[in-house]
């Protein structure tokens, strides 16, 4: 049998779907997804003409019919005194009323329900439905987005802008329920019930939504605002038994809260001169970045609200043609490069791989995209995290000649021996795609970290930008307030050591979420082994 040709790009996507999950931990992967869907469209489309068709035939003989039969009970007996319309009464009740019967009865569902069950179980899950959501109050709360603006779609850079319906707040606000999140239940509650005021037609009704706004908000202590949408849910609903339930029990809550308040009066004055009197002494001491608690500091730099660098620091940053002590590759032809950050140092190299090869390697890692894993500190084992959402694949030079050359360029950039590094690592965020803050080399709590290798610790890191981002992306150093943007064609460059083989502390780094785009970038990670004479220790042991 032949297949008709939407079914055999159907099966086509199917394969490179069928090994994957984890759809949401990368973009170029979901990408798959929207050709999937626009397959099922079409599959869809044909059984709706199918279903027009028999329908339009079905209509053509019931109008034939009512127009005969409106003429013929006129008078029946005249009628029938005609031998052909004896006849063709005859043969229409024992031959045609048959014929009609079977196409009524004919399913043109079959092509669609078969294509759509095996389809089916390439489908993303509920744990990547779950894991959406959760990126999107992940990018809610790193770039302090209000769910109306969220809602609205109204992000910055965005090309493709689409609006939530009030089933997509209330899908994330119950995820956030589900998660024992009161706070972001609220948020996306209330934005629910803000789009059925403002007259959004839904299969979700006020009183539903009001329920999980109301004990999503006692939940935080606020039992006064909890009580009054409480009373406008029993505004809607008079005989809602959980309402009734909770007025009772959130007007007695109110008075004891009450109660305590008058009782503990006095105390609270006595305290209050106490906290004047700190908050003098606390107005007098400037407050420092380096204090702030490290996952504000991230969430700041990811915002562009980092420390900025002193103009004296900034005069010793400069930019350059580069070809790192006359090498012979680039003697003629040097490369850009520019100094990023000055204590760790950290350079970014322009127009370092082309378009042509970075297409190449995104055609070869993305069959193998997996979701990126992490090492436990405690049991050595690889395992995913929520911390760290994307997908990573791994190319060797011996696979492509490009991957290749592009390891002969990092060596000649950076003076580093390639035979002891790590394979070329790609990876591809997903939706709020990031990497919390981390470090590259293993510390002295982790001496197993890179036994298996046996090329001893990461020495230094070269991290390419394979595309460019609409809106976050970034790659910051929480502990020195550095921030580097994703530039697509460029790559930038850090030691992890100091000459001595101690790590340096300050290349704590993260992965920002991926606010709007899709990020993709390779990385390099180069080990002590095959160092000792291209970076030879210093004099002083400190170093």
């Amino acid at each position: 049998m032949e297949l008709p040709c939407w079914c055999v790009l159907l099966l086509s996507c199917l394969q490179s779907l069928s090994a994957h999950s984890d759809f949401f931990t990368s973009i170029g992967q979901m990408t798959d997804l929207l050709y999937t869907e626009k397959d099922l469209v079409t599959s869809l489309k044909d059984y709706i003409k199918a279903e027009e068709s028999k329908l339009e035939r079905v209509k053509t003989w019931a109008d034939k019919l009512d127009s005969l039969t409106a003429a013929a009970t006129q008078d029946p007996e005249g009628f029938l005194g005609h031998p052909v319309n004896a006849f063709k009464l005859m043969k229409r009740l024992n031959t045609e009323w048959g014929d009609l019967e079977s196409l009524v009865l004919s399913d043109t569902t079959d092509g669609f329900i078969s294509n759509l069950t095996i389809q089916r179980q390439y489908f993303p899950t509920d744990e990547d439905q779950t894991g959406a959501a959760k990126a999107l109050l992940r990018l809610q709360d790193t770039y302090k987005l209000d769910a109306n603006t969220i809602s609205t779609g109204n992000l910055p850079g965005v090309k493709h802008k689409s609006a939530m319906t009030v089933e997509d707040c209330y899908e994330l606000g119950k995820i956030a329920y589900t998660d024992i999140d009161y706070y972001h239940t609220e948020l996306w509650m209330a934005q629910a019930l803000k789009q059925l005021d403002q007259g959004e037609e839904s299969t979700i009704d006020k009183v539903t939504v009001l329920d999980y706004l109301s004990y999503a908000i006692y939940q935080q202590g606020e039992i006064e605002r909890a009580l009054e949408y409480t009373k406008r849910l029993l505004e809607l609903d008079p005989e809602h038994q959980r309402a009734k339930g909770n007025l009772k029990y959130f007007q007695f809550q109110l008075e004891k809260q009450e109660k305590t308040v008058e009782e503990t009066a006095e105390k609270e004055k006595t305290q209050e001169k106490k906290e004047k009197t700190e908050k003098k002494k606390k107005a007098t001491k400037k407050a420092e970045f380096s204090l702030i608690p490290e996952r504000k500091k991230y969430e700041m730099l990811c915002r562009g609200e980092g420390i900025k660098m002193t103009p004296r620091r900034q005069s010793r940053l400069f930019c350059r043609y580069y070809d790192n002590n006359h090498n012979p590759n680039y003697v003629l032809a040097p490369v850009k490069q520019q100094d990023e950050w000055d204590r760790p140092y950290i350079v970014r190299f322009l127009d370092i791989i082309s378009d042509k090869e970075m297409e190449r390697i995104k055609q070869l890692a993305k069959p193998r995209l997996r979701r990126a894993t992490i090492s436990n500190p405690i049991t050595g084992v690889l395992e995913t995290a929520s911390y760290r959402i994307s997908k990573s694949a791994w190319l060797t030079g011996y696979e492509d000649p490009m991957i290749e050359r592009i390891n002969q360029r990092i060596e000649d950039l950076t003076g580093l021996e390639m035979d002891t590094a790590e394979e070329l690592q790609v990876a591809n965020y997903g939706v709020g795609g990031q990497y919390e803050p981390h470090f590259d080399f293993g510390r002295k709590d982790e001496p197993d970290a890179f036994k298996e290798l046996g090329t001893g610790n990461r020495i230094a890191t070269w991290l390419f930008y394979m595309s460019d981002v609409s809106a976050g992306g970034a790659t910051v150093f929480p502990d020195v307030g550095a921030s580097v943007g994703p530039q697509k064609g460029t790559a930038v460059f850090w030691y992890n050591l100091f000459a001595n083989g101690e790590g340096d502390y300050s290349t704590r780094h993260a992965a920002c979420p991926v606010l709007v785009g899709n990020k993709w970038v390779s990385n390099k990670w180069i080990h002590e082994r095959g160092q000792e004479w291209r970076r030879p220790c210093a004099l002083n042991e400190t170093e």
